[in-house]
């Protein structure tokens, strides 16, 4: 990953991204009390500009995560607009990237209990694909279980909750799979390891609902969305049993870096022909136009940054 010479705004201000850097007393450091998200800019067809996906969406959710930790940022959500298209422009990318705000707890001290001291950081960085979309990936259910909303909410991308979907994430390769299934404490599905999961079942995309201890994700709502309104296609927000991963006709995960990704088998379990299944490809292929700014319905969804 390129570093050398790129900003990142701290502190209030921007800076050489090797000056970005925090106590290892910061208590965010310390107990994971903090919180992020992961935004996603396309190049566009030109090479010229940077395509910034759903930025509003993202830090309206950033704010909803800050909430439900108790952080208490001092920039709303136009003013961290702002302050990222203002970071990407000062980066001069041609290409596409990644794009990390994080709000933590700055307090330096030992202590578990949270503080009033709060400080934002956002990195962008060059960033290509997450997950080798090409090839259908496999699935393994993984022993560890999602945590619960009344221990660390998955609705908050919590930086210190990520250990949970690292566990799972590192045994599932340990196993031989690309990526986890997580089950929630009563045994139903919940979400990948940092990526929500679609079914497709007689013509209709099936998903876990919101209290399976999942991450609302934007890249769901998106998909949501175009199903629906593009191709028609109705979707079930509801509860998924595990033996139900099994016997859908096609599966497929959805994240700001994972994009679309098919799912060809389940616990070894082949779902179709262990290709992506017609309803995932054209989803793909419709998101990957979106975000390239190429439907021009949806293109109150795109922040363009000049090159």
């Amino acid at each position: 990953m390129k570093k050398q010479g790129l900003i990142a705004y701290f502190e209030g201000r921007q800076v050489p991204l090797e000056d970005a850097k925090v106590s290892v007393l910061t208590h965010a450091f310390l107990y994971g009390t903090a919180v992020f998200e992961g935004i996603r800019g396309y190049s566009s067809a030109t090479g010229g500009d940077v395509l910034i996906f759903r930025l509003r969406e993202h830090y309206q959710r950033l704010e909803r995560s800050c909430r439900i930790l108790d952080i208490r940022p001092t920039l709303d959500v136009d003013s961290l607009c702002r302050l990222t298209v203002d970071l990407v422009r000062a980066n001069g990318f041609h290409e596409d990237i990644y794009i990390r705000p994080i709000a933590y707890k700055s307090a330096e001290r030992i202590g578990v209990h949270l503080s009033d001291e709060t400080e934002i950081v956002i990195v962008t960085v060059p960033f290509g694909k997450y997950l080798e979309d090409e090839k259908p990936i496999s699935l393994g259910v993984s022993s560890w279980r999602r945590t619960e909303d009344n221990a660390i909410p998955g609705r908050a991308k919590v930086n210190g909750s990520y250990v949970n979907l690292a566990l799972a994430a590192s045994e599932a390769r340990g196993s031989g799979f690309d990526e986890a299934i997580l089950l929630n404490e009563d045994g139903h599905v919940s979400e990948a390891a940092g990526m929500n999961l679609f079914l497709v079942r007689d013509g209709r995309l099936i998903t876990p609902g919101v209290s399976a201890n999942l991450l609302e994700g934007v890249t769901r709502d998106s998909i949501r969305t175009l199903a629906v309104e593009e191709l028609g296609i109705k979707v079930e927000e509801r509860q998924v049993d595990r033996t139900e991963l099994y016997v859908a006709d096609e599966a497929f995960l959805v994240g700001t870096a994972a994009q679309v990704a098919p799912v060809g088998s389940i616990d070894r379990r082949i779902l179709g022909d262990g290709k992506a299944g017609p309803i995932t490809a054209r989803l793909k292929d419709l998101y990957g136009r979106v975000v390239r700014g190429q439907v021009s319905k949806y293109a109150s969804w795109i922040t363009r940054v000049a090159g």
